[in-house]
């Protein structure tokens, strides 16, 4: 088997140095800033960093992500209403279509893969 060789290495996610990626659009509230740095992409897909303030969302996504929080944390709320807790340390997976509220309670910084 081969294995293809790197695109982009991060060694500490947590202490990388992002780019500002302004206010957040998904925002429900005050203006939430965000920053990030694109690890790989290819058409719609993509990986990196991602890095926003505190504050409330709604999201309806168009692609699957995978996230792994490296920092900070959120309520997770899906339409249905069933909330949930992510924090340092969890991992999470969104189907395209997933359409609920993200409450950042502090600064959450992730790393993610949208596909």
């Amino acid at each position: 088997m081969t294995v293809p060789a790197l695109t982009a290495y991060i060694p500490a996610a947590a202490e990388t140095e992002l780019e500002d990626w302004g206010p957040l659009p998904e925002a429900t509230g005050p203006e939430m800033t965000t920053a990030g740095v694109t690890m790989w992409e290819e058409g719609d897909a993509s990986a990196g960093i991602w890095e926003c303030a505190p504050g409330p969302s709604y999201w309806k996504l168009e692609t699957h992500e995978v996230v792994h929080i490296i920092a900070g944390h959120m309520t997770i709320t899906p339409d249905d209403g069933t909330s949930f807790e992510l924090k340092s340390g969890d991992t999470a997976v969104f189907p395209r279509g997933w359409s609920g509220k993200w409450d950042l309670h502090a600064t959450v910084r992730k790393v993610f893969a949208v596909f």
